[in-house]
């Protein structure tokens, strides 16, 4: 049975038998609205509803968790699934009171194993579906216990999992989200942040041109960004910039190239040195800059072998990046007060991971999608 969450009003009509364009229209946004389908169509042909009950449903994750930060306007959902395994989404705070994004989650855990995120350090468990994914943004935008209501104006594919290696159920769920019928968030404030898939990140510029991709470096040294990322050991930044030079030539955006500073791991000069030139060369290549967004470390806990750089070292790092010609964007990073900060999200004591990190599965890496419906 269809999840019609995860439908666009021409799929539900290609789906339905005898129902009309505008019929489905209205279906899909009764359904983006948390509405029973039948609730605002007293004109619509009772055959057709019953038809489309017959042909879906729409399922719901259920609310484990609600928080919200008592230092910023940020809250966190924790989701159970069928399986009952457990997803996070946080609800990201615009400078509009009204207004919102929303980061959302692709995968149930993550194969990539990057040391330094909490999701790499629980193993991979399964791709989300696609009305998994939609159904985030409608609960967030939804449910109570999060503070002022807020349209939920961007998506950013940064909670668990790579997005890149569930691309054909993520480009799916884009274009539902986009439906003007339905949630009706205008692509271009949509991004999808990897760690550095080329042939998904390709894919992305020919099928979702107006999506902004993000980019995970971790380091431009590619000995230090193997221990930081194994995703290098499969795909090399050097082609994974390659493809984004690419991405940014067919779709005219510039890229967001994400680092994390960890204090005394991965910002000294060599790397400043070695960002610089990475980028400088990107710069080239693709006619035009990546814009760096230099995110603070948010540790997992005491045990975490991490730290966040000191108030010095973090202006000494930024000034060396500067001195060599780039122009870093301070993110801030909130919520950290509810793990709902970058590289916190993991549903803790959720899903049975345990102590041990999981090594990247070669084939969950090597995909970038699994070509499911």
């Amino acid at each position: 049975m269809l999840a019609l969450q995860a439908l666009t009003a021409e799929e539900l009509v290609r789906s339905v038998e005898g129902l009309r364009p505008d019929e489905a229209r209205r279906i899909v946004s009764a359904v983006n609205r948390g509405l029973p389908v039948d609730v605002p169509f007293d004109q619509v042909r009772k055959l057709m509803i019953t038809a489309v009950r017959a042909a879906g449903h729409v399922p719901t994750l259920a609310i484990k968790a609600v928080e919200a930060s008592a230092v910023d306007a940020f809250a966190k959902l924790a989701l159970l699934t069928h399986d009952d395994r457990v997803i996070e989404a946080v609800r990201i705070p615009l400078e509009d009171p009204t207004r919102a994004s929303a980061c959302v989650s692709s995968q149930v855990g993550c194969a990539l194993a990057c040391s330094f995120c909490a999701t790499g350090r629980m193993g991979f468990f399964r791709n989300l579906e696609t009305w998994e994914i939609v159904e985030q943004v409608r609960l967030l935008r939804h449910s109570e216990g999060l503070g002022l209501p807020r349209r939920i104006h961007g998506v950013v594919f940064q909670g668990m999992g790579e997005p890149l290696l569930n691309l054909d159920r993520v480009i799916a769920a884009i274009r539902v989200m986009s439906q003007p019928s339905g949630l009706a968030i205008d692509m271009k404030a949509m991004t999808v942040c990897t760690s550095g898939i080329p042939d998904g990140i390709r894919r992305m510029a020919l099928e979702v041109p107006r999506v902004r991709l993000g980019v995970s470096i971790g380091s431009a040294r590619r000995e230090k960004r193997s221990l930081l990322m194994p995703v290098e050991r499969l795909h090399s930044l050097d082609d994974t910039l390659e493809a984004v030079a690419f991405h940014a030539k067919t779709t005219g955006l510039k890229p967001m190239v994400a680092y994390t500073p960890l204090d005394g791991v991965n910002d000294s000069d060599e790397d400043a040195d070695a960002l610089a030139e990475a980028l400088q060369r990107f710069a080239v290549v693709a006619g035009t800059s990546a814009r760096l967004s230099v995110i603070p470390y948010n540790r997992e806990n005491d045990a975490d072998p991490y730290r966040r750089q000191t108030p010095e070292r973090r202006l000494s790092f930024l000034d060396a990046l500067r001195a060599r010609g780039l122009h870093p964007h301070e993110r801030y990073s909130g919520s950290g007060d509810i793990a709902a900060a970058c590289g916190q999200l993991a549903a803790r004591g959720e899903n049975g991971q345990g102590a041990s990190m999981r090594k990247p599965e070669r084939d969950a890496v090597v995909s970038p999608g699994d070509r499911a419906g």
